[in-house]
């Protein structure tokens, strides 16, 4: 069995290799890579079939690097080790994860014994774990607004991308009429309105304030950004 580390920083990466080697004795190979483009190719390289993955590293993060794991070997099993627990990364996560896969989401302030069954759980077992912290966390956003739906959330990206309806209307394959409800939607959940102010209430831009407001409920972080970016690209070039 063969395991990959994706991970940017050297004392996390030393902990995660101790522990790996610890909670898995059936691990013949552990393979290591600092970022999530070297991650992707060692993955093909060594056609490894487990991996844990970092989510927030430089030239290219942790989604990003696993959805090209998928698609070539989507049987891969990871585990996402991160110290954020933003909806963005689950949504990311969610929207990618093959069948035929199983995935995880530790945090790193986890205790090792955690970690440790994590580990086993989904690298070994195939199992699906979500670490507790993290669904306290959807809680506590779900109970500050309501929570967007996929739909939504698709619409959110796009805008916040900068493009029109019409684009945003074509790419997701809605009617301009409900791209548009969508967007009044996504004002009224994410608390979109006019600010007050001692000369009465100030008008805003709210594609630009719904963006900061979905930024400020980690709704959406650099991360999906940059992500939905890549996959904007992609759809021009077709």
């Amino acid at each position: 069995m063969k395991v990959l580390l994706v991970e940017d920083d050297k004392f996390h990466a030393r902990y995660l290799y101790d522990t790996v080697r610890e909670a898995l004795p059936e691990a013949t190979e552990i393979l290591c890579a600092t970022n999530g483009r070297e991650g992707a190719e060692t993955a093909r390289r060594a056609q490894v079939g487990a991996a844990v993955m970092d989510l927030h590293m430089p030239d290219r993060n942790g989604v990003d690097a696993a959805r090209t794991i998928w698609a070539e070997r989507p049987e891969t099993r990871i585990l996402f080790w991160s110290n954020y627990s933003d909806e963005a990364y689950l949504r990311g996560i969610a929207r990618i994860v093959p069948a035929a896969s199983s995935y995880g989401y530790v945090l790193k302030t986890a205790a090792k014994a955690r970690l440790q069954l994590a580990l086993r759980a989904v690298l070994l077992e195939g199992q699906i774990v979500v670490d507790q912290e993290v669904h306290r966390a959807q809680q506590r956003h779900i109970r500050t607004h309501d929570a967007l739906t996929d739909s939504e959330h698709a619409v959110l990206l796009d805008m916040a991308l900068g493009l029109p309806d019409k684009v945003i209307a074509e790419r997701t394959g809605l009617s301009l009429r409900t791209v548009q409800n969508r967007l009044l939607s996504l004002y009224d959940k994410l608390g979109v309105t006019d600010l007050p102010s001692n000369t009465g209430p100030l008008s805003v831009n709210k594609r630009t304030r719904a963006i900061s407001r979905a930024l400020s409920l980690r709704a959406i972080n650099a991360e999906s950004l940059e992500t939905a970016e890549q996959d904007l690209r992609k759809w021009l070039q077709t």
